[in-house]
C-alpha cells in the first residue's frame, strides 16, 4: 500500500506580511504545497511513545519539477495519533541528560497546591515553601542547597528572565506570583551546569515556563476557601484580525491562618497576541502583576512552648509589604531549510518595599529591630539563536546551536533601612545601581552512531556593574568581569528502551553589585573586603533513563556539584560574609507511570550531602531526604481525583548538625466532576491530614523586652497552614 496523505500547513490570512521581517511572505503561492508523504513513509507510534518505523521522508510535491503520474495524486484524509505528554513521556533520543525532563499543562492542572510557586516542585526534588507573607518570592531547595528565594537555580517564562540580580532581598529573587497557572503550557526543566543556553543562576538547574499563545478553550472560574480565601479568573482566545489574541484577568484575596490576617490582595492581567503556526510564529505579550499583604515572620520556638503566643500568632505586627512587575515581551521562531532561529526581546519595571523583623529587639531594644527592604528597577534584554538541525561534520550529522544574550537593570534606589512600625527610623544604604551582561554560548550535537551522541557547548559571559552608594559615597565603583564556561556530555543507547548519560560542565552565580564595590561596612564604616563578581561552579552527573517497562519512564542520577565560594551579599545586614568553598552529592530516583489513559502515578525520592569543602562543616538548611509522589485518576468527562504527597526529612540548622530541623510531611487531594458540557466542580484539601509541621526553620539569636541583652539563640520557625479547603466551579468553552 502506498496510499499519500497531505500535510497541510497552518495557514492564519494576512499573518505573511505582518512577519516579512522574520521570512513570512504574503503570496500564499510563494508557501509552496504542503510536502507530501507516504503512509508507507510514516512513523508509527507505540503508546508509550516509541518511534518504531523509519522518520518521516518528504517527497518532491506536485509543485517540483519531478512528473507525477496517477500514484502521487494527493489522497487528504487523517491519522489517529496518541499523544503521550509530560514527565511520563519517552524522551529517548531526544533528551540531554537524565535529569531533564517537562511537565504539561494537565500535570500542572492535576495537582493541588497552596501558593502558586509551588508549581515548581513539579522539578524532582524542588521543595517550595514560604518563610513570611504570600506577596513575596518563595523559599526554594533543591540540590542540596537553600536556594533562598532563587539563587543558583534560573527561572524564566517564555524567553524572559525572572531572577533579579542585585536584589533588595537577596541575589537572584525570583518571584513567580506574576504568573497565572491556566496559562502555562508546559514547564520544562534542567538539572546542573551542563548546558550552555543557561548562565547564571543556573548551577543547581533551570526551568522555563512555556505559556500558551492561544489557549485550548476558555476559561471563567471561582474559587472560596478557608480563611477567606477568594480566586475568580477570566481567559479566552479569539481571533482577531491575521492572529490571535488571548486576554487574562485574575483576582485573589487571602487572609490565612495567621492570628494578624495576611489580608493579601493580588491582581494578575495578561494579554498577549500571536501570529503563525508551531513553525514560524510571532508574538507581543503584556503582563501586569500588583500585590499587598500583611506577614506574620518567622516566630521564636520558645514564645509556642510557653504560651505566650498562638502557633500562628505573632511579635510584630507591622511586618509586610507591596511589590508589582509590569511586562512587555516579544517572542518569535523562523523555520526553513537551514534551520530555526528564534528569539525573544522583552522591557519591564519592578518594585518591592518589604518589611520585616527576624530579631525582635535584638539591636535596638527601645524601638526592635523591623527593616525595610526596597527595590525599584526597569530591566531590559534579549536572546536570540540558530539552530542547524543537520549538519554533516567529521562525516557525521550533527546539530549546530550559536546564540547571544543580553540583560540589563537600571535600579534606581535599592535601599535597607531601619524602620519601626513602618516608619523609618535611619537609612543603612541606598544605591543606584547599573548592572549589564552580554553573553554568547554555543553547542554542537553530534551523532556518531546510532548508539552514541555527544553534546559540547561553551559560553561566554562580560558583566559590568556600577554602583552610585549615596548614603556612603565610598562604596562607589564600576566593575568589568568575565568568564567562560565550557559544558559536554555523551549518551550511549538506546539499547532495550534505556539509554545512559554522562554529563559536566562549569557554571556560575554572579554576587550582587553592591558587594563587588564595597569598601567600607555601612553599619560600622570598618574597612571591608570586596567580593568576587562571578564565582564558579562546576558539576557532574552521571544517570540512566528507561522505557524497559511500557508505560513507565523511569530515570536515575548521580550529581556532584561544588562552589569555589558562598560569597553572597546578605541584604538582611547590609554587609559582606565570606564563606568557604562547597561541595554537594547526591542521587535521584524518579518513576512516571501511565499505563492507561486515566491512571497516572508518580513517584521521586532524593538523596543528598552538603559540607563546605575545607572545614567540613555541615551547609545550614540543607535537606538531606526528600520525596515526592502522586496518584491522579479521571479522564476528560466524569469524576477525577489526585492524591500527592510530599516529605523532607531532618535538616542540619548550624554547621556541626547539633541542632536539627524538623521533618515535614504533607499530604494534598483533589476531587472533582467534570460534565460533558465542560463545566467543573473541584474540591482541593490542603495538609488533608492536618499536620503540624513547619515549612521553614532556622538557628539564630533573637531579643524580647526582658531577656538577656545578647539575646538567645533559639528555632524560629514559620509553621505549616492547617488545612485549607477550597472549593472551585469552572466553565469552559
Amino acid at each position: 500500500m502506498n496510499t499519500q496523505y497531505r500535510i497541510a500547513p497552518v495557514a492564519v490570512m494576512g499573518t505573511f506580511l505582518l512577519l516579512s521581517p522574520f521570512g513570512f511572505s504574503q503570496d500564499p503561492a510563494a508557501v509552496g504545497d504542503p510536502p507530501v508523504f507516504t503512509l508507507d513513509e510514516l512513523p508509527v507510534v507505540s503508546a508509550e511513545g516509541n518511534q518504531a518505523s523509519p522518520p518521516l521522508k518528504k517527497e518532491a510535491s506536485p509543485s517540483s519539477t519531478a512528473p507525477a503520474g496517477p500514484a502521487t495524486a494527493p489522497v487528504l484524509g487523517t491519522l489517529d495519533t496518541i499523544v503521550v505528554t509530560g514527565k511520563a513521556e519517552n524522551l529517548l533520543g531526544i533528551a540531554p541528560s537524565a535529569s531533564k525532563g517537562q511537565a504539561s499543562a494537565q500535570e500542572l492542572a492535576e495537582r493541588p497546591f497552596l501558593r502558586r510557586g509551588e508549581l515548581l516542585e513539579v522539578v524532582p526534588g524542588m521543595i517550595v515553601t514560604q518563610h513570611s507573607g504570600g506577596g513575596k518570592a518563595n523559599q526554594y531547595f533543591l540540590r542540596g542547597i537553600n536556594l533562598d528565594h532563587g539563587t543558583d537555580f534560573a527561572i524564566f517564562v517564555d524567553g524572559m528572565p525572572v531572577n533579579n540580580r542585585t536584589h533588595g532581598h537577596g541575589q537572584g529573587y525570583a518571584d513567580i506570583n506574576f504568573l497565572i497557572p491556566e496559562l502555562v503550557e508546559e514547564l520544562e526543566y534542567y538539572k546542573g551546569p551542563y548546558f550552555s543556553q543557561f548562565g547564571d543562576f543556573s548551577s543547581a538547574g533551570a526551568a522555563r515556563f512555556k505559556l500558551f499563545r492561544e489557549l485550548p478553550e476558555g476559561i471563567a472560574s471561582f474559587t472560596l476557601g478557608t480563611d477567606n480565601y477568594y480566586r475568580s479568573l477570566l481567559a479566552d482566545s479569539f481571533q482577531a484580525g491575521p492572529g490571535v489574541a488571548t486576554f487574562a484577568l485574575e483576582y485573589n484575596y487571602y487572609d490565612g491562618p495567621w492570628v494578624k490576617p495576611d489580608e493579601l490582595q493580588r491582581w494578575n492581567g495578561f494579554f498577549r497576541y500571536a501570529v503563525g503556526d508551531d513553525d514560524d510564529f510571532a508574538s507581543l505579550t503584556v503582563m501586569g502583576y500588583d500585590v499587598r499583604w500583611d506577614a506574620t515572620d518567622q516566630v521564636p520556638s520558645r514564645l509556642i512552648r510557653s504560651g505566650t503566643i498562638d502557633r500562628f500568632g505573632f511579635v510584630d505586627p507591622t511586618v509586610g509589604g507591596d511589590s508589582h512587575r509590569y511586562s512587555v515581551s516579544a517572542d518569535f521562531q523562523h523555520t526553513d531549510l537551514k534551520g530555526v532561529t528564534k528569539g525573544s526581546v522583552y522591557a519591564g519595571t519592578y518594585e518591592l518595599d518589604l518589611f520585616s523583623n527576624f530579631t525582635l529587639f535584638l539591636d535596638d531594644p527601645v524601638r526592635g529591630d523591623q527593616f525595610n527592604q526596597y527595590d525599584s528597577r526597569w530591566f531590559a534584554g534579549a536572546t536570540v539563536d540558530h539552530v542547524w538541525d543537520s549538519v554533516d561534520l567529521l562525516g557525521h550529522n550533527a546539530e549546530v546551536t550559536v546564540g547571544a544574550q543580553t540583560h540589563h537593570d537600571w535600579i534606581d534606589g535599592v535601599a535597607l533601612r531601619k524602620t519601626s512600625a513602618r516608619q523609618l527610623v535611619s537609612t543603612v544604604r541606598e544605591d543606584d545601581v547599573h548592572e549589564a551582561s552580554l553573553s554568547g554560548y554555543g553547542n554542537v550535537e553530534m551523532h556518531w552512531t546510532d548508539w552514541m551522541r555527544t553534546q559540547t557547548g561553551v559560553r561566554g559571559d562580560l558583566y559590568h556593574f556600577d554602583v552610585n552608594a549615596n548614603t556612603l559615597p565610598e562604596n562607589s565603583g564600576s566593575e568589568w568581569d568575565g568568564i567562560v564556561s565550557p559544558k559536554a556530555g555523551v549518551v550511549f543507547g538506546p539499547w532495550w528502551d534505556t539509554e545512559f548519560y554522562l554529563n559536566g560542565g562549569f557554571g556560575f552565580h554572579s554576587n550582587d553589585a553592591r558587594g563587588v564595590t564595597i569598601a567600607r561596612d555601612p553599619l560600622s564604616g570598618e574597612p571591608l573586603a570586596s567580593v568576587p563578581a562571578l564565582v564558579r561552579t562546576k558539576g557532574a552527573e552521571v544517570g540512566v533513563r528507561t522505557q524497559i517497562v511500557p508505560g513507565l519512564t523511569s530515570t536515575v542520577s548521580v550529581w556532584y556539584l561544588q562552589s569555589d565560594s558562598e560569597l553572597v551579599y546578605v541584604g538582611d545586614a547590609g554587609n559582606i560574609e565570606a564563606g568557604d568553598g562547597s561541595e554537594r552529592y547526591g542521587v535521584e530516583w524518579s518513576n512516571y507511570w501511565r499505563p492507561t489513559s486515566w491512571l497516572y502515578v508518580d513517584t521521586e525520592f532524593t538523596a543528598t550531602e552538603s559540607h563546605f569543602a575545607s572545614s567540613g562543616e555541615l551547609i545550614e538548611n540543607a535537606v538531606p531526604m526528600s520525596f515526592s509522589g502522586g496518584i491522579t485518576v479521571g479522564e476528560e468527562t466524569g469524576p477525577f481525583a489526585s492524591l500527592r504527597a510530599r516529605y523532607f526529612s531532618p535538616r542540619p540548622l548550624n554547621g556541626d548538625g547539633t541542632v536539627e530541623s524538623s521533618d515535614a510531611f504533607q499530604l494534598n487531594a483533589r476531587i472533582g466532576y467534570r460534565t460533558s458540557n465542560r463545566w467543573e466542580i473541584a474540591l482541593e484539601v490542603v495538609n488533608l491530614l492536618d499536620a503540624v509541621d513547619n515549612d521553614i526553620e532556622y538557628l539564630y539569636n533573637s531579643r524580647l523586652p526582658g531577656e538577656p541583652v545578647g539575646g538567645i539563640e533559639d528555632i524560629h520557625l514559620h509553621p505549616f497552614e492547617p488545612r485549607q479547603v477550597r472549593l472551585s466551579v469552572t466553565k469552559h468553552w
